[in-house]
């Protein structure tokens, strides 16, 4: 029985965060799906259990939500991971910081009336073993400076911070960290997927505000999707797959009589001795 590896799906919008990721990954080999042509860089994270699947999906959020269900019906990853450059919305929260979206909102909701906008806030909050995951990896990476908070996503570059949707986000999505363009795309396609648990990483590259160019030109998008891509390889290495699974895919779990079990039903007794009776079940495969 060849061994095979639960898989997680790793997304970017810009080529330089896929860069970023693409650095710690080994024994990389391109995949094609046959029928609508996405393309996926598969390889392993060393030193975790994991198939790494990385994609470039382009911006906006309606292209993350559609690419990534796209990705999940292809690859049925276990966890789906959205890594890449952010602004802050926070005076403390600084370029090279490192934002763990706890939820992510969708900022364009709400309806206009005379009376001004009402919001309709819709949020997908992160999956908990991810974001367990991710405090515990934080703790001894003395080189990043994280913070688990909420992140707003909605198709806008946001370079002024006096400007009416800066407003906006002030009064209505108040405890957001962090503004970038995809998060929310994906993370509802991980949702209604209703098999992968989702995270949303991002790195601040600028504050939000009229200094955007100038940091952007200073090198702070490269500073700031590395940070993020640090960060998501070490929650991977602490993250686990999902126990009791019925998918061989999913890759070994250790069984008490010193075989692997895959799925439960299946055992694996290479690098060992075995005496006596197996009973199983004939499906007609060799």
């Amino acid at each position: 029985m060849s061994e095979t590896k639960p898989t997680v799906v790793v997304l970017t919008a810009l080529a330089l965060e896929y860069a970023a990721v693409r650095a710690h990954i080994t024994d990389r080999e391109e995949d094609v799906h046959p029928e609508d042509g996405t393309r996926v860089e598969i390889g392993r994270l060393d030193g975790t259990p994991w198939k790494v699947a990385l994609a470039e999906l382009g911006e906006g959020v309606d292209n993350a939500a559609a690419m990534t269900t796209q990705l999940i019906n292809w690859l049925r990853p276990q966890a789906v991971l959205f890594v890449g450059i952010a602004g802050s919305l926070k005076d403390d929260i600084v370029v090279g910081d490192v934002v763990v979206g706890t939820k992510v909102y969708a900022v364009h909701g709400g309806k206009w009336t005379p009376q001004g906008f009402l919001s309709r806030p819709e949020a997908w909050r992160a999956s908990n073993s991810l974001v367990q995951a991710a405090r515990s990896a934080v703790r001894d990476m003395t080189d990043v400076r994280p913070h688990f908070k909420p992140i707003a996503s909605g198709d806008i570059v946001l370079a002024d911070a006096e400007s009416q949707i800066a407003q906006h986000l002030r009064e209505y999505y108040n405890d957001a960290a962090a503004i970038e363009m995809e998060g929310s795309g994906a993370a509802h396609a991980a949702h209604l997927s209703g098999q992968s648990s989702a995270l949303v990483i991002r790195g601040i590259s600028d504050l939000a505000d009229g200094g955007k160019a100038h940091a952007d030109a200073g090198g702070s998008q490269e500073l700031a999707a590395a940070q993020a891509a640090k960060v998501a390889v070490a929650v991977l290495r602490k993250h686990r797959p999902r126990a009791g699974s019925s998918d061989a895919r999913e890759g070994p779990r250790h069984g008490s009589g010193g075989g692997d079990t895959y799925g439960g039903d299946h055992f694996d007794f290479r690098g060992g001795t075995f005496h006596g009776t197996v009973v199983g079940k004939q499906t007609g495969k060799p």
